[in-house]
């Protein structure tokens, strides 16, 4: 029998992942391992890349245990990842010269703010459709180079690669022998010209990394490598990779200019297909590419903010108020409301549309009845205002107002955090059978990359709505929940402020 499954790899940014699709959609094995999260300081976020490679590798391993398969019946691997999160490592050892920063940490936000006050910001959004933020790769390569004694000559003198996770794990899987990204990943860089569909020189000047550190630029679908067989028994084709976000858009089937989705994961992300012309974002909102698929770019407007089932997290380990992430759902639906608490989850700053990387969390309107329950509701609610607060501001961009939004992520799994949204949105929530839609997305390019697929048509995306969710909130209650949220992310902007 010919190799017919799919391995796609889901590197998160809590967990690395790997799932076996045989038919469309068809889930045949599946791992799933956390890696350790590092916080050195208030602000800063650190990932051990050795240790993302190595718990990706164990997942691989594990998902084609779990389906008794073997390499030989894998016919391509689908790559999606976290994006923005930067590798630096040496290209003769493949080691990592320093801990990977994570897209979530602010180190060089005086960097960036700095950038904004000497008018740079225009510049940047017009080549990359981006902000003057630390969200994005490039500070945090350069804050590597600057802090790392040595690494600068050394870049320099092309010893070392730079990468995004997506990068990082394609060196891995090669042994080193390709270091390449696609354009979707490039375009979160701040250093990729998302009108010339390539590495700018200027932005590599602008914020002195050197060109030479950057991987070639690959299709988002097609064979442009082999994995190194003594990984799993054989040798693999890698044709397809995406960065996770723009992975979940193809995923959900999202293919004409206006379609929507959102992502509940570690933040949570809203996208919106917009066709082949590179889109003029609406102010506080991102203008991106999704993929590149022979030759041709089709571009996004999306939202994002920072914290999304990441607060569910905090809530585990930082307060330890519940054994496991879906304990939430048990005790936030223990009381009938919030009880007027309301949590500004803003624990890296704010995202889309506030972009304020000095915003922090806020615990508002405690009362003495104020109960732990009472703060997990209030927590789920926040996760569902942040959304909200994307919807509007991505509106005016939609050629027609958004009758439904398309709903995945692993938090998306909460029925309580599902109805909260329609309510404050005022609009159906669906979401579909398959939540994996960001590894469905993955696997969904490679397949298109080997040809088990003539065109997106006959990939056979699995679009069937597992539940809709319907708003409850009248019309009143809703405004009053939308001011006193507008009112709570006021105050979590001003705590620094003397």
């Amino acid at each position: 029998m010919p190799a017919s499954f799919i391995l796609a790899l889901d590197q998160g940014t809590t967990s690395s992942r790997a799932i076996l699709f045989g038919a469309p959609g068809e889930v045949r094995g599946t791992a799933q391992h956390e890696f350790t999260q590092i916080f050195p300081q208030a602000g800063w976020v650190e990932h051990d890349a050795m240790e993302i490679w190595s718990t990706q590798l164990r997942c691989m391993k594990e998902a084609l245990a779990a389906a008794s398969a073997s390499a030989s019946d894998i016919a391509a691997i689908g790559i999606t990842n976290q994006r923005e999160t930067v590798v630096i490592w040496d290209r003769k050892s493949g080691v990592p010269i320093h801990y990977a920063l994570v897209w979530q940490d602010r180190r060089t936000a005086p960097l960036m703010t700095a950038m904004k006050s000497d008018g740079r910001e225009s510049r940047l959004r017009e080549r990359t459709g981006l902000l003057a933020d630390p969200y994005f790769s490039a500070s945090k390569a350069a804050w590597i180079l600057d802090h790392v004694p040595g690494a600068r000559a050394r870049a320099e003198r092309g010893e070392l690669a730079f990468g995004t996770i997506d990068t990082w794990l394609i060196w891995n899987l090669t042994g080193g022998r390709v270091h390449a990204t696609d354009a979707s990943n490039a375009s979160r860089t701040l250093l990729f010209d998302i009108h010339s569909n390539s590495w700018s020189e200027e932005l590599c000047a602008m914020f002195d990394v050197p060109r030479r550190m950057l991987p070639a630029i690959v299709s988002s679908a097609g064979v442009f490598a082999e994995t190194d067989a003594a990984l799993l028994g054989a040798a693999i084709p890698i044709a397809g990779v995406a960065g996770d976000q723009q992975a979940a858009l193809f995923g959900q089937g999202c293919f004409s200019p206006g379609s929507a989705k959102n992502t509940y994961g570690t933040g949570c992300f809203l996208l919106a297909n917009a066709g082949a012309k590179c889109p003029t974002p609406p102010a506080g909102l991102l203008a991106t590419i999704a993929w590149q698929i022979n030759g041709v770019t089709t571009y996004a407007i999306e939202g994002g903010v920072f914290t999304g089932g990441a607060a569910i997290q905090w809530l585990r380990d930082g307060l330890q108020m519940i054994p496991s992430a879906k304990d939430v759902n048990v005790l936030a639906a223990s009381v009938p409301d919030s009880g007027g608490v309301m949590v500004v989850p803003a624990f890296a700053g704010l995202g889309a549309p506030w972009w304020d990387p000095d915003a922090r969390g806020c615990i508002l309107g405690l009362t003495r009845g104020s109960t732990r329950a009472h703060i997990a509701r209030a927590t789920l609610e926040g996760i569902a205002h942040q959304v909200a607060d994307l919807v509007g501001a991505i509106a005016p961009a939609l050629p027609s107002r958004l009758h439904a939004l398309r709903v995945d992520g692993g938090a998306a799994a909460s029925d309580l955090l599902l109805q909260t949204q329609a309510d404050l949105l005022g609009t159906m929530v669906e979401r579909p059978k398959v939540l994996e839609t960001t590894a469905l997305g993955a696997a969904s390019l490679a397949r298109l990359g080997v040809g088990q697929a003539r065109n997106m048509d006959e990939l056979g995306i699995n679009t069937i709505i597992e539940r809709t969710f319907a708003p409850s909130m009248d019309a009143a209650s809703r405004e009053t929940a939308r001011r006193r949220w507008s009112n709570a992310v006021a105050r979590s902007r001003s705590l620094d402020v003397p």
